[in-house]
């Protein structure tokens, strides 16, 4: 047992150091990694209160309270009085908090990509598996533990799975007709033709172990306005945040290059994709009838100002 203990004492003293737990600021950012800690919960919660943002974390409130006080001077976090109680505030990050919570978590997922790239595949899996052990063991299921996914570029093969899951999931699950797989091989064939590295990105996003579960685009609309399209994720990775993410990395690349606005064509039934962008700024600026994929659907357009 002395043994055993000394083992997890040594692991906690590297793995603190690994992540930086210790260092007075975070990712070279004005924040410690707790403070960074309560901007995820906020970012990735709709509108939580202090007292759930400290459930979450084990944080003491008072601790808590001091740590958003300072987020509403820095001008990244704000309260909005709760309408169904008055003794409430809920939290949201201002755009300035959601601009600067994008970069830190791109910074992130950078840094913990290139520790994983400096391991052979073999080591990266044993790596991952070992980690869900210890989350496991120590009391956190497995199906509470937000999965980890990678956000990569696309590579030869992607955009041939890309036309086939859109087809294939759009038909499955709402009735969609062939147009539907036709609209994404134009897409991706205009993608693959007149791509602009400086302007536009594709993401892929897959598990540790290879599996792609999911992927969007940001093309030039015009000089000033990009156009989100294909966003899509795997029924198997839904309900983990994949689907705001892939659109704030859309959003944090179009403010990084320039762009004024984005764009984007849906349908009234993607209900799930339309609260993301709801919550993420975008209104809805134009809506007209839609039966080109067969099921009588409502097309919606909507924009975000950056």
């Amino acid at each position: 047992m002395t043994e055993r203990v000394a083992t997890v004492r040594r692991f906690n003293r590297m793995y603190t150091r690994q992540i930086g737990l210790l260092n007075e600021a975070f990712l070279g950012s004005a924040y410690s990694l707790g403070e960074m800690r309560v901007l995820y919960e906020i970012a990735h919660r709709t509108r939580p209160t202090a007292t759930e943002v400290g459930k979450a974390l084990g944080l003491d409130l008072g601790y808590l309270s001091r740590v958003i006080r300072r987020f509403e001077q820095a001008g990244i976090v704000a309260k909005i009085p709760s309408a169904s109680d008055a003794r409430q505030s809920l939290l949201e990050l201002t755009r300035k908090g959601k601009t600067e919570v994008a970069g830190l978590e791109e910074r992130q997922e950078r840094e913990t990509g290139a520790m994983l790239d400096a391991l052979p595949v073999p080591h990266q899996r044993r790596l991952v598996e070992a980690m869900r052990t210890i989350a496991e063991i120590l009391g956190a299921p497995l199906e509470s533990v937000a999965p980890t996914y990678i956000l990569r570029p696309p590579r030869p093969g992607d955009m041939g799975w890309v036309v086939h899951r859109h087809g294939a999931m759009y038909s499955q699950e709402y009735g969609w007709n062939d147009l539907s797989e036709a609209l994404a091989a134009d897409i991706v064939a205009k993608f693959l033709r007149e791509y602009d590295p400086k302007r536009e990105r594709c993401w892929i996003a897959e598990r540790p172990d290879g599996e792609i579960v999911g992927f969007v685009f940001l093309v030039s609309h015009s000089p000033t306005i990009a156009q989100l399209r294909l966003l899509q994720v795997e029924a198997s990775a839904r309900g983990a945040g994949l689907g705001r993410r892939l659109v704030r990395e859309c959003i944090r690349f179009a403010r990084q290059v320039g762009y004024k606005k984005i764009r984007l064509w849906t349908n009234d039934v993607l209900k799930s994709a339309r609260r993301i962008y709801e919550s993420e700024g975008f209104e809805l600026v134009e809506e007209e009838p839609n039966e080109r994929f067969g099921p009588k659907l409502v097309a919606q357009t909507w924009e975000l100002d950056l």
